[in-house]
């Protein structure tokens, strides 16, 4: 750990993270024409919106359920090494934003266990943390940040995030 001095006396420490991870996750939302290569579906709609089209400008009151892939780079087509599941909720009525809970499982052979996520995600803005709030396998009991990014999207049907991971606590 390394100290910094904010102000005269006070001291804060700054912790380096044990382990750092970049991973992608694409999420293409049903949207009633692709179900074969939809990776997520609105399972909740408030009582003027419906489950295959986003409600409104920021879309308040709608569930979506993912299970989409996470690739080591930028391309939907790359091999994945596992996949994000969970659920996002717009939780907000005049301003885009959502709450995430969401794990990324692990199935290559370079990573095995899981990393669990939970948090606010103001999307309009550029980056965003989200807390790392436990994890199994190779992370087995491991705590941190991930800042999200989009990193790319189209319209209401699909977006890419870029995730980079800090855990700070590494067994």
């Amino acid at each position: 750990m390394i100290a910094k001095v904010t102000k005269p006396g006070k001291r804060v420490r700054a912790h380096k993270p044990c382990k750092k991870l970049v991973f992608y996750f694409h999420d293409i939302i049903y949207n009633g024409k692709n179900a074969k290569n939809a990776t997520s579906a609105i399972v909740g709609a408030p009582a003027w919106g419906n489950r295959t089209i986003l409600a409104g400008k920021s879309y308040f009151g709608n569930m979506v359920v993912l299970d989409d892939p996470i690739t080591l780079d930028n391309n939907l087509h790359s091999t994945p090494v596992g996949c994000a599941q969970g659920f996002y909720l717009y939780d907000k009525k005049d301003i885009f934003t959502a709450w995430l809970g969401f794990s990324f499982v692990f199935n290559s052979s370079k990573h095995k266990g899981s990393i669990n996520f939970a948090g606010a995600d103001p999307l309009m803005n550029k980056t965003r943390d989200i807390s790392v709030i436990g994890s199994t396998g190779n992370f087995f009991m491991a705590r941190g940040i991930a800042t999200l990014m989009t990193d790319a999207f189209k319209g209401e049907v699909y977006f890419r995030l870029r995730a980079e991971i800090n855990l700070y606590e590494c067994w």
